[in-house]
């Protein structure tokens, strides 16, 4: 049995991966800087910390005893969020700074960092149905403003600790995770959560119209909760130290997963295209190229499976009102 600290437990990942730890036998220390009672998923028998990981101090508290750390805290949300939030993003740079720092002091074995697609050259995403992003497209440098750039430098730093410093640390890159216990409303919800959740609130009301950011024609994968969880600790488990990417390569339009949520729903709704919102890069796939060949793995659940979750989850949460509140709040 070892001692993990997850960072950013009370998180949509976080807290799935929290669950995965302790059911395979581990002593989870949890942190987040959010309050207890806005946690999407809380565990009594681990030691939870509700404070900023963003001071030192705290970082060394959190590390103490500690054998491995998952650093999934970060300040982020959708589109909408991190295009109008770039120095709240960039901030979260000081987490992996002071984690890693913290890492040194209290001898932490194995440290890693939850990296994002977002750190890729913006200049090869600019058309849809893009081949897959292979690792080495981050470079030269030109990621998303803010968010990404936080992301690229971090795992910069993750890198020279390993060099100068001998600190064993892993890095993955995540594309759009997505699945049940997560945020679907209030402004950091991603596109998944949020489809359905238009979709959910139209048919309940009847009202055929939902809004669309963009024209519809964007292209990205996304990639179910239970594959990230798998491959996350494949990777963090294994000797390989490169960076990867960890995310599905079913490449499609936001319309066409609108199509999918209406088949999963059996309710058909007319698209208001919302042409001034936040839109990202026109297109973003992930090449698995990499770890099919190191691992023999690669990402299993498709879309359409995943979503039917995801929606069984959001509608359910809807028409129940169990915490909605919790689920909806933005933090």
């Amino acid at each position: 049995m070892k001692t993990y600290l997850v960072a950013g437990a009370g998180g949509f990942i976080g807290g799935h991966l929290v669950k995965s730890l302790m059911l395979q036998g581990h002593k989870v220390v949890c942190a987040d800087v959010k309050p207890l009672e806005y946690w999407f998923q809380l565990f009594s028998e681990n030691k939870n910390f509700s404070f900023d990981l963003k001071e030192y101090e705290n970082c060394l508290k959190a590390t103490e005893g500690i054998d491995y750390i998952y650093n999934m805290a970060c300040n982020m949300g959708g589109m909408g969020f991190i295009e109008n939030n770039k120095a709240e993003c960039m901030l979260s740079v000081l987490i992996n700074t002071n984690l890693l720092r913290a890492c040194l002091v209290n001898k932490v074995k194995k440290y890693f960092f939850s990296s994002s697609a977002c750190v890729y050259n913006a200049k090869k995403q600019k058309e849809v149905f893009i081949p897959g992003l292979k690792e080495e497209d981050a470079y030269p440098a030109e990621p998303e403003d803010g968010y990404g750039w936080e992301k690229l430098f971090s795992e910069r730093m993750c890198r020279h600790f390993t060099e100068d410093f001998g600190l064993e640390t892993r890095v993955i890159r995540y594309h759009n995770v997505y699945g049940p216990m997560g945020t679907y409303d209030g402004g950091r919800e991603k596109a998944p959560a949020a489809l359905c959740r238009k979709i959910i609130l139209a048919k309940m009301s009847n009202e055929k119209k939902i809004e669309v950011w963009g024209d519809g024609e964007q292209t990205r994968s996304f990639m179910f909760i239970d594959d990230c969880l798998e491959g996350t600790q494949k990777i963090f488990n294994s000797k390989l130290k490169d960076v990867y990417n960890l995310g599905s390569d079913e490449q499609v339009s936001i319309n066409q997963m609108i199509s999918i949520i209406e088949e999963i729903s059996d309710f058909k709704v007319e698209k208001n295209y919302l042409l001034d919102k936040p839109k990202g890069v026109r297109g973003r796939s992930s090449d698995n190229t990499k770890i099919l060949e190191d691992l023999n793995w690669a990402p299993s659940v498709k879309l359409k499976d995943g979503l039917s979750k995801t929606y069984s989850w959001i509608f359910n949460q809807i028409k129940s009102g169990d915490n909605t509140k919790k689920f909806t709040l933005s933090y």
